[in-house]
């Protein structure tokens, strides 16, 4: 390795991309290439920076196996960055084999990260973990472990478990810090906020409030019942009722718990939960099938007693009941929750981590457009879609993650 491209990769790890490109500018070989597109991502024309990467790849010969397997990396890392999900891990997953047969330990941990933090964007915790397991970050340069701070912060905060997110940001900060990376410094300390706003909102007895996560934490830890419109599903005492697929009964839940200990009227339910002002017999019969729907899905943990003037929930002898909204009242509230990191998702990528059909996420994009909540840029296989971060709220519970006990 020559003298520029050393000095260019010393400046590419301190986060000066623009001292790099100052060395390899007006260079076309290989090494220049890839060091031109690194310095480009770290600027944030992630377009180019993958086609320089990719030129880099097919410029290094088979015997340069080692170039090759670092140009993979960072474009899976590119690939990451412009939140483009759909591609596998096994090129990644050599690579990191190679590097490490070559002694580059570093590298090849960064490459691992690379893999786990996708799969902490598509919300496989489980494999996250799995992981991260018998990792030893204290002998990794300070950018890395900031790196690695961070995923087990996302881990943690998926999992609702916020005094380990909590150290894990500590962790990330003192390494940020240490790594003297403003670009890094910053990225700490917004994802750190997550901690300090609103999480969901909470119904209970008439009333409303915002809750922040360690709030939502102890509530999902007590024998409350809850209706959690963030996950589409009934908490009791560690017991999840999932009604995902099912937004009536999740209506008739969420209103029976909000008016509880009191009842509600059957032409307000049929009203609130059937869309319409105009209710005949045949909503009262269906109201009452869909009733006895929901009484099955909650027997052993509640129950729904008939009225003179409509329904009301009777949960276990001593046990409270509460509603949990999201931060903020917005159609396709998880769509919203994944954008709201800033970052530029292609709809493909937003259809893996929700576990939803593309076209179903392209047309709820559309919807949103419509409204002007989300802008797109880009053609064909290359538009992609953001929105500011929500300011004030954070949309943890609204991310792909099984939550404590579900």
């Amino acid at each position: 390795m020559d003298s520029l491209i050393t000095a260019a990769a010393r400046a590419l790890a301190a986060g000066d991309p623009l001292t790099a490109l100052n060395q390899v500018a007006l260079r076309d070989d290989a090494a220049a290439l890839a060091m031109r597109g690194i310095a480009l991502a770290q600027l944030g024309d992630l377009p180019r920076a993958g086609a320089l990467l990719k030129a880099a790849g097919r410029a290094f010969g088979k015997k340069e196996a080692l170039a090759r397997a670092r140009c993979v990396v960072a474009r899976a890392e590119i690939a990451l960055a412009s939140r483009d999900l759909g591609w596998s891990e096994q090129p990644l997953e050599a690579a990191r084999s190679t590097l490490e047969k070559h002694g580059e330990r570093i590298n090849a941990a960064h490459a691992r990260h690379i893999r786990i933090r996708r799969q902490l964007l598509l919300g496989r915790l489980d494999e996250a973990e799995r992981g991260l397991s018998g990792i030893d970050a204290a002998s990794y340069p300070p950018p890395l472990q900031a790196a690695h701070e961070l995923v087990i912060a996302g881990i943690a905060l998926r999992r609702l478990q916020t005094r380990r997110a909590r150290a894990a940001f500590a962790r990330a900060g003192t390494a940020a810090r240490q790594s003297g990376i403003p670009a890094l410094i910053a990225e700490v300390e917004q994802a750190a906020l997550t901690l300090t706003v609103p999480a969901a909102r909470l119904f209970h007895k008439g009333r409303q409030r915002a809750l922040l996560l360690e709030e939502v934490e102890a509530l999902l830890a007590s024998n409350t019942l809850i209706v959690d419109e963030c996950r589409h599903r009934v908490r009791s005492g560690g017991t999840s009722i999932p009604l995902v697929g099912r937004p009536i009964l999740l209506a008739l839940a969420r209103m029976l718990a909000e008016a509880w200990p009191e009842d509600v009227p059957r032409d307000v339910l049929i009203e609130k939960v059937f869309r319409t002002r105009f209710a005949d017999d045949s909503h009262r019969a269906r109201l009452r099938v869909e009733v006895g729907r929901l009484r099955q899905r909650l027997r052993g943990h509640a129950g729904i007693k008939a009225t003179r003037r409509g329904f009301t929930l009777t949960p276990e002898p001593g046990t409270d009941v509460a509603v949990l909204t999201p931060p903020v009242d917005e159609k396709h509230p998880a769509i919203l929750a994944l954008l709201a990191d800033g970052e530029a998702w292609s709809s493909s990528a937003l259809a893996l981590a929700l576990g939803a059909s593309q076209r179903t996420v392209q047309r709820a994009l559309e919807s949103l457009a419509r409204e002007e909540k989300v802008q797109c840029f880009g053609r064909g296989r290359a538009r992609r879609w953001l929105l500011p971060p929500i300011p004030g709220f954070t949309t943890t519970l609204l991310l792909p993650a099984p939550l404590p006990g579900g």
